[in-house]
């Protein structure tokens, strides 16, 4: 049994940090593009594209801090930075490549008939992001501290009961915080925002992380229920005694 629960528990941190990792990866390269959530969703505001997918970063978060404590969520946000940072270089030594001639020919015009430029549309959007990546990695790594931190509080608090209000308070901290530093230092410092514009979009994508983090509420007890049926009634106590005393992975 040692050895089964071993590799269940091994399978397990690779899964979800998986999940963590890959959709990090995607908010930061999404996250360019500002969207109209009133022409898109019939709603006020404006939103980054990349706040569709955190939620399910911090869904993993908080899970990852039940099962593997502390520790377990620095191994793999310092991990996701690193290779954030590494996607985004690549990107940027992709912008100083030299198009091909019969690539620039490709989508001469839109589909208004405008001309268009494939190698500008393709500098502007990625150099963009240089901008995003320092202020998302910075809101990234304060973020993700701050989260495990205040979900152990509570978790010294409630002991094993009240999974939502470890998970939920910690996310509402958290992203108080690192809904307003990544605009601040990606559109105030290095792009033309004013502060009031940081402000309203900060607040905005704030409260509807408020709002996924209540209604993703049921899936983090489905996802409990479904990780203590494949390891275990014991094993998974010992796990999350583990996690509390931060144990190794």
């Amino acid at each position: 049994m040692p050895a089964t629960y071993a590799h269940k528990k091994q399978q397990l941190y690779l899964v979800l940090s998986g999940i963590f990792l890959v959709n990090a990866l995607l908010a930061e390269i999404i996250g360019v593009k500002i969207f109209s959530v009133e022409k898109t969703f019939g709603l006020t505001g404006n939103l980054t594209a990349g706040v569709l997918v955190w939620p399910v970063v911090f869904l993993s978060t908080d899970i990852i801090n039940e099962y593997f404590g502390h520790k377990g969520v620095l191994r793999v946000t310092f991990l996701t930075a690193g290779l954030i940072l590494y996607s985004f270089l690549v990107i940027l030594g992709t912008t100083h490549l030299v198009p091909a001639d019969f690539w620039l020919d490709l989508n001469k015009t839109d589909t208004l008939g405008r001309p268009f430029n494939i190698e500008f549309a393709y500098q502007s959007i990625f150099r963009q992001g240089m901008g995003i990546i320092i202020g998302s990695l910075v809101a990234f790594l304060i973020g993700q501290a701050l989260d495990a931190s205040v979900f152990q509080l509570f978790r010294r608090i409630t002991g094993s009961r009240f999974i939502w209000l470890r998970a939920t308070g910690s996310t509402l901290i958290s992203q108080l915080v690192d809904s307003f530093v990544v605009l601040y230092v990606a559109f105030y410092i290095f792009g033309n925002w004013t502060l009031a514009q940081v402000q309203s979009v900060g607040w905005f994508n704030y409260w509807y992380k408020f709002a996924a983090a209540v209604l993703l509420t049921p899936l983090l007890y489905l996802a409990h229920y479904l990780i203590d049926r494949y390891l275990g009634p014991q094993e998974t106590v010992e796990l999350q005694e583990e996690a509390f005393v931060d144990k190794s992975v």
